[in-house]
């Protein structure tokens, strides 16, 4: 065992107006897999994250919701904090970037920037909505590349010919927010010298990113650091920049800073020195687990700002790829954006984390999700292979020896074998190399059964004078399973849990892979993880399909994904294909009603519903709609919405739904309820 390690660990932050998906939780899983086995081998590793709080796309979701930006990342910071719970991710601290220790450390650093001589300032022209009374983020234009003339593009580059360029290049362009044509206005803003740090930074990113992101790198030095804008105009949500009358932070100048903040707010409750770990001379190991696509931001821009401000830089910037469904990018379109919450209501998650394991090395490659593989190597590998060796060697020691072990093992070398293979294992595990490892115990797991095969216990039990050989063959099954539990306890932590219980209630740490268990009593057998069954993938996938068939109607929306550099998922932005003509008498059969929320709660075991008691003025009826993932029940309350009054009640597996409400929208979180104007009352005919 190598000296005890002092280590500080970071996720990239999830943006706080979006559920976590799949697609987040490779980063979550990997880090967490890395964070567990640095603990088992008992170092001392702290894991903190956030929700990322800032921005337009937060603003705009919360004035939607008619709730104020607080309460907004109070909802969805609870929900990805009760994700990470589901799915056994061992955060030690969880905040969200609006806290007041962002506030006070992104001051900090800002000032001595200041000092250092770093901040500079200068004239931009930006594009304005004269609607909104807003300058536009880049993302939160659209319009026809001038390269290709590809149309509905961003405002930054286009997802056709690659091209890069302004806002204020494109040709027809359009604002996301009020489908306006923008105009074009100055403003001062402040800037970032990072150039300040080139030399620097050339010095640094060799030993501390990983060979195929240094090679990325060496084309934007070649290109030349340029300066960074970190100021943003109002209205925007975010914190105000001392001494500047009407300046915003950037988001992304303090979404980082929030992994200090993390931490910062874990020290003043338990305790520990927080200038120990971010301190200028801090020996402490600090690492960064991130996309690549916020590569940029992490390696060039965060160290040099923490240089800047007389604190550490990162001993490491650990980069991962994506994650595609079935070969597809993650779109809602293609019924592939299936939400974490939706997965662990149906399987088990470490289902999905041994999965994630199976398939992660050490680089950037992207990793492919196909459910019928998942289903196949889980069934294969943790119930047909893993749990499999205790389940047939528990029956016998329990009716042959009254539960207790043998105090002898007939095979040590056996033992030794696997014993042996721990350091190689340990080694893939430190080096982020999850697949290596995953493989080496799979490996292992079908040397015990093929011993135990060999063996053949359960015709030895048939003769009297075998009863000690019985148990002796079955206790070296059952210490081999306690290694390999043991071996995945990183992986798949809630199913080593139970294992530690019909084992004895002892937590295995990793040393124990070197000593055998002998002599104890064992539990009862109980099955410590379940099949996957196809109905459980089609219940998943049933409710991606539900989410990719809402209405997709509106001309455009502002981009999916975080102003901070979070993975925007691909939107339809073009106006919805007109269906098929009707004539007057058709639609006059449709009774379109004026109705108000009288109730509105949301519908339990149903992700996307909310029940909604209407009040039509000389009755009352029950709707349940779609919109729970654009929406809070609280926020419903006494709204009036247009109602098909007419429509043929519907049964479901909750009630009784009694009519329909009128969305427009893309789906998912971009769904907006019509409402009449002033003065329409319950009852009154939509005509």
């Amino acid at each position: 065992m190598s000296a005890k390690r002092k280590i500080l660990v970071t996720s990239a932050l999830p943006y706080a107006n979006n559920s976590l998906h799949l697609g987040h939780l490779v980063e979550y899983v990997q880090t967490d897999v890395w964070v567990r086995f640095q603990r088992l081998r008992g170092h001392e590793c702290i894991y903190v994250c956030a929700s990322d709080a800032h921005g337009t796309p937060t603003m705009l979701r919360a004035e939607r919701e008619g709730i104020e930006p607080e309460e907004l990342i109070a909802w969805i910071a609870g929900e990805h904090q009760h994700d990470f719970e589901r799915f056994r991710i061992s955060v030690d601290n969880y905040l969200t970037t609006h806290a007041s220790e962002n506030e006070e450390l992104t001051s900090r650093v800002f000032r001595k920037l200041v000092e250092g001589g770093h901040i500079g300032r200068k004239m931009i022209r930006q594009a304005y909505d004269e609607h909104r009374n807003m300058f536009l983020p880049d993302r939160y234009v659209r319009g026809t590349c001038p390269a290709c003339g590809a149309r509905h593009q961003y405002g930054d580059n286009c997802e056709s010919c690659a091209a890069t360029y302004s806002p204020l290049e494109l040709k027809d362009p359009v604002s996301v927010v009020s489908g306006t044509k923008p105009t074009v206005r100055e403003s001062e803003h402040l800037f970032f010298r990072l150039g300040n740090f080139e030399e620097e930074l050339k010095a640094w990113v060799p030993d501390h990113v990983d060979p195929a992101m240094a090679r990325k790198l060496k084309e934007w030095f070649d290109a030349g650091l340029r300066d960074w804008d970190i100021s943003r105009d109002p209205p925007y949500f975010g914190f105000s920049i001392p001494g500047e009358s009407g300046k915003f932070f950037y988001v992304w100048f303090d979404a980082p800073i929030g992994y200090m903040a993390s931490f910062l707010n874990l020290c003043r409750s338990a305790g520990l020195d927080f200038e120990a770990f971010w301190g200028a001379d801090s020996t402490v190991e600090l690492y960064h687990f991130i996309g690549k696509d916020i590569v940029y931001f992490h390696t060039l821009f965060w160290p040099a700002v923490l240089s800047g401000a007389g604190f550490r830089k990162p001993t490491g910037v650990f980069v991962h790829g994506f994650l595609t469904i079935s070969g597809e990018k993650i779109s809602k379109r293609r019924g592939t954006f299936i939400r974490a919450s939706t997965f662990v209501r149906h399987l088990d998650a470490d289902y999905l984390r041994y999965y994630y394991a199976s398939k992660l090395g050490p680089g950037p490659d992207d990793i492919d999700l196909n459910f019928s593989d998942l289903m196949a190597k889980v069934n294969s590998d943790l119930v047909g292979k893993l749990v499999n060796i205790a389940s047939r060697c528990a029956g016998f020691i329990h009716r042959l020896n009254d539960g207790v072990l043998a105090r002898e093992l007939p095979d040590d070398a056996l033992f030794a074998e696997f014993a042996a293979a721990a350091d190689e294992i340990a080694a893939d595990y430190n080096g982020r190399n999850c697949a290596a490892a995953v493989r080496r115990i799979m490996a292992l797991a079908d040397r015990a059964n093929r011993y135990i095969d060999e063996k053949k216990p359960w015709i030895m039990a048939r003769e009297d004078d075998q009863r000690d050989a019985v148990v002796a063959v079955c206790t070296q099954g059952l210490n081999l399973f306690r290694t390999l539990i043991l071996l995945l306890k990183p992986v798949i932590p809630g199913v080593t849990g139970r294992a530690e219980q019909f084992l004895g209630g002892g937590e295995l740490t990793w040393a124990d892979v070197k000593e055998p268990m002998l002599g104890t009593r064992i539990e009862e057998f109980k099955a410590l993880l379940k099949r996957v069954e196809a109905d459980s993938v089609e219940a998943i996938l049933s409710e991606a399909r539900e989410d990719a068939a809402l209405p997709t109607t509106q001309a455009t929306r502002a981009a999916a994904g975080s102003e901070a550099g979070q993975v925007a998922q691909p939107v339809e932005t073009a106006p919805a294909k007109l269906v098929e003509e009707i004539d007057i008498e058709h639609f006059a059969k449709m009774d379109l009603r004026v109705a108000r929320i009288a109730a509105a709660t949301y519908v339990k075991g149903a992700d996307k519903l909310i029940r909604l008691r209407l009040d039509l003025g000389d009755s009352q009826r029950t709707v349940f709609a779609g919109i729970r993932s654009a929406y809070v029940p609280a926020a419903l309350l006494g709204k009036h919405v247009v109602v098909v009054a007419n429509l043929t009640p519907r049964k479901m597996r909750f009630g009784t739904s009694e009519g329909m409400v009128l969305a427009a929208g893309p789906g998912g979180k971009d769904i907006f309820l019509l409402s009449p104007d002033a003065g329409a009352q319950p009852g009154m005919p939509v005509t």
